[in-house]
């Protein structure tokens, strides 16, 4: 493979601490949600939630090469991607994530091509094959675990 970009960022105190990219334009404070014993209403995010804003974000770039070279409307498309955490049973913990596409005015078939075909272009997708449950759906339609 032939690296195009690398990011860089550095994380000091884990889920109660602060991550920085090393050209500067990331810094964030880290803190556990709740659900996970951290507190109520502090201001900062947590791994899941810059995952999922990664992983949307690269999966919303994918639908749009795709649905490009297929000649599908994409103007007012949109990729939610929502990632679960938690124990897997075996002693460790995982994730699990669902990605929603809108596509607005795509008819059903269009949409299913477009995502299925984005989720094998997408590298987040890619990277976490075979180890992560990845639920897909195009405009409100459940398409199954890709």
């Amino acid at each position: 493979m032939k690296i195009l970009y690398t990011a860089e960022a550095t994380a000091e105190g884990g889920r109660d601490g602060r991550t920085r990219s090393s050209d500067g334009r990331l810094d964030l404070r880290t803190v556990a949600p709740p659900e996970l014993g951290g507190p109520d209403g502090t201001d900062g995010t947590n791994p899941e939630q810059l995952f999922a804003a990664g992983y949307a974000s690269c999966f919303h770039s994918a639908v749009k090469l795709v649905a490009e070279h297929r000649k599908v409307e994409h103007a007012n498309s949109s990729v939610t991607a929502r990632v679960g955490f938690g124990p897997t049973g075996s002693g460790g913990f995982g994730l699990e994530v669902a990605l929603d596409v809108q596509l607005p005015g795509v008819d059903a078939e269009a949409a299913e091509k477009v995502v299925r075909r984005a989720h094998r272009h997408c590298p987040y997708s890619n990277a976490v094959k075979d180890n992560v449950e990845v639920a897909l759906s195009a405009n409100g339609t459940a398409l199954g675990e890709a």
